[in-house]
């Protein structure tokens, strides 16, 4: 065989290994980027979700503390925010956002509080019904921002 045939074939396989090797690296590149984003679009999504219920939780509850009779439209909004998480969130997440609806729905049945007793109730943290769903939803957060890094 000619030298110079083989000097043309090393080079060819060269250039050909360059080639792959750069492509491959630029795929494994846009696939990383494609999921980092997907992941923190994911994020995103779950954060506003817990923002409207945290949000609709909120008036629903100082509701249910003064008024026996429930306001509807709040509760739906409500358990639409629980029904969105199911599709997103960790199972703890929901179980604790299932936890604070049933909590506002009995607290329609009690009797109804003083702003003496509201007060009493935000200095003890008694008011605070939304701890432990904050708490799962910063863990989570916390998880997939691990994941994304």
């Amino acid at each position: 065989m000619d030298a110079s045939l083989i000097s043309g074939f090393a080079a060819l396989a060269g250039a050909a290994i360059g080639g792959l090797t750069s492509a491959t690296a630029g795929w494994l590149s846009q696939r990383y980027t494609a999921h980092a984003q997907w992941v923190a679009n994911e994020n995103l999504r779950r954060l506003d979700i817990y923002r409207d219920f945290i949000e609709t939780a909120s008036k629903c509850y100082i509701h249910a503390l003064q008024h026996d009779e429930p306001d509807i439209s709040g509760l739906v909004g409500l358990y639409t925010n629980i029904s969105r998480m199911r599709v997103l969130s960790a199972a703890e997440v929901v179980e604790k956002a299932e936890q604070v609806a049933q909590r506002i729905l009995d607290t329609y049945t009690e009797p109804d509080r003083s702003f003496a007793e509201l007060r009493s109730m935000a200095r003890n943290h008694a008011i605070d019904l939304l701890y432990d769903f904050s708490n799962a939803c910063r863990l989570e957060h916390e998880h997939y921002r691990r994941r994304q890094l």
